[in-house]
């Protein structure tokens, strides 16, 4: 029996390293001229991942973290169509668009909140600069069940997408009302089965845990209606409460948040719960069947993680396109203009709309490697580490050892001379366990860390 009120002293302000350096790291120095020149190096031969930030929502979900415009305008979803074709007619002077797009997303923000004409618009866009799409290559869509028609999924399969996420969050009536989306199961099973009916062999069902009003009897039923819906693969989220970053999260009555100890029984049940119903764990929070390519890129040690989360399409660069996008190569990141005005501006100049981004030095590429296996799959081969960037590893992570020392007292994690392991309860809080290994972290002081908590 786990003592979960003994582990809610670890619920401390943490990164989720969906990269390494976090974007507290990224700065303006990091321009588009340097972003051209990091795109003038690349190799050729390299296969491209895409990924299309579609902003738009009609009305806000308190829990959202995500960069959004909420309007009920037309005019404004058309107009943003438009720059992103001039964004990409700029990003084709600096990029070989013959080359493999062996990975494709639409995030957002709701895509399918533009109507059809506009969706096929978009798809046009991206066809007409890239057009060398592998055989396999995942071709993905989150999508919001409430704004969904068979008109969007016609678009989508006949532009040859291959999975879709929805969002459900929780199917609690009381929850649902606290985070201000109130979506049936009705609704969402309507949804999934438009995508069945597609052919669509690869669906994703995001959750979160940590909502107001959440409790663990609540979610329980929360999770066996989701198993109803038999999705291939879940995204089971720790809430993010960021409202010094996101003004909707304050519409959120903190006391009505579950404590850590309840937060950490639910995961716990989570994954059980899962487990016995023919699912994997992978990575931090993510689930798949056995036959999904996930769980098999785990096994042959090939999974990968980056802003889409767990992927196996690893040893591409991913282009972001679209407001606030992020952008990542071998050892830089980029990001661009979050603010709608400079991201037109940057574009009727002429120039990409880069706002900010990073250069990785080589501790950064050490670091990064440690700390995404340790995200990815919850351990660590010492011995390959060493090979690969010639370091004496205990040598060169003495500080991150002494981090981790309470950890291994608590048997959240254990070292040997070639692994590092976390416990079954250590894997609940990777998180802390990588946070251990992030030299950029330890300069900050605990109580000046701008993250949501790790529990």
């Amino acid at each position: 029996m786990i003592d979960y009120n003994k582990f809610t002293k670890y619920s401390k302000p943490g990164p989720r390293y969906t990269s390494y350096p976090t974007a507290v790291e990224f700065h303006e120095g990091f321009d588009a001229n340097l972003y051209i020149e990091e795109l003038n190096r690349q190799d050729n031969k390299k296969p491209l991942s895409l990924y299309f930030h579609l902003p738009f929502c009609r009305s806000a979900c308190y829990f959202c973290g995500c960069n959004v415009v909420y309007t009920s305008k037309e005019d404004k979803k058309d107009r943003y169509i438009d720059y992103i074709e001039k964004e990409l007619s700029i990003l084709s002077n600096h990029v070989d668009t013959n080359r493999e797009v062996i990975q494709l997303h639409f995030g957002g923000g709701t895509p399918t909140f533009f109507d059809k004409k506009q969706l096929q618009k978009v798809v046009s866009a991206i066809k007409k600069h890239f057009n060398n799409f592998s055989n396999d290559a995942e071709i993905s869509c989150e999508i919001d069940p409430r704004f969904f028609t068979k008109d969007h999924m016609d678009i989508l399969k006949d532009a040859g997408f291959n999975r879709i996420s929805f969002g459900v969050q929780d199917f609690d009536e009381k929850v649902q009302i606290a985070i201000h989306r109130i979506q049936s199961f009705e609704v969402t099973k309507n949804a999934v089965k438009l995508a069945r009916d597609a052919g669509i062999e690869s669906i994703n069902i995001d959750l979160i845990y940590g909502l107001p009003y959440q409790s663990f009897e609540s979610f329980k039923k929360t999770l066996d209606m989701v198993l109803k819906l038999d999705p291939n693969r879940l995204a089971v989220f720790n809430y993010a409460h960021v409202p010094w970053m996101k003004k909707t999260m304050r519409k959120i009555d903190e006391t009505t948040l579950p404590h850590p100890s309840v937060k950490l029984e639910i995961l716990k049940y989570t994954i059980d719960f899962f487990e016995n119903s023919g699912y994997k764990m992978i990575g931090m929070d993510h689930f798949a069947k056995p036959d999904d390519e996930l769980f098999l890129a785990i096994e042959k040690g090939e999974l990968h993680r980056n802003f889409q989360g767990y992927t196996t399409k690893g040893g591409a660069d991913l282009i972001g396109i679209g407001l606030t996008s992020i952008g990542e190569g071998a050892d830089y990141y980029v990001q661009n203009y979050k603010d709608m005005k400079d991201y037109e501006n940057a574009i009727d100049e002429g120039r990409l709309p880069v706002h900010r981004g990073v250069k990785l030095n080589e501790d950064d590429l050490i670091r990064n490697y440690v700390i995404m296996e340790l995200m990815s799959n919850f351990k660590l081969n010492i011995p390959r580490v060493e090979k690969k960037f010639n370091i004496n590893f205990f040598e060169y992570f003495k500080d991150s050892v002494t981090h981790l020392e309470d950890l291994i007292e608590a048997k959240l994690v254990s070292i040997s001379d070639t692994e590092i392991k976390a416990s079954t309860t250590g894997t609940m809080l990777i998180r802390n366990i990588a946070m251990a290994f992030d030299a950029y972290l330890h300069k900050i002081p605990q109580e000046q860390r701008k993250f949501s908590k790790t529990i």
